[in-house]
């Protein structure tokens, strides 16, 4: 026989600790969530230098762009990012 469970009786969450734990997870996220975009960049302007430009082959232009999308999009994301959890840190 099937039980059917009310969802008046059951708080899966609560609103006060929820908060807590969804700020910690992005603290914790915060690092590899800013540094690993950058990284990426940084070895993709790397290689382009390396194996483009240094040897005069324009084929790894893209990597360039590639590389430039990744930085701009991370500073225009991360930014608010930033600011928000600092707010929300100092409530």
């Amino acid at each position: 026989m099937i039980k059917i469970i009310s969802n008046n009786n059951i708080s899966y969450l609560k609103a006060k600790s929820n908060k807590i734990k969804v700020l910690k997870t992005e603290i914790i996220f915060t690092p590899l969530l800013l540094a690993f975009p950058v990284i990426v960049a940084l070895l993709l302007i790397n290689d382009w230098y390396c194996r483009g430009f240094s040897m005069g082959i324009s084929a790894f232009d893209g990597e360039l762009m590639i590389a430039f999308i990744i930085l701009v999009g991370n500073i225009v994301f991360d930014i608010p990012f930033v600011r928000s959890l600092i707010k929300f840190r100092k409530k």
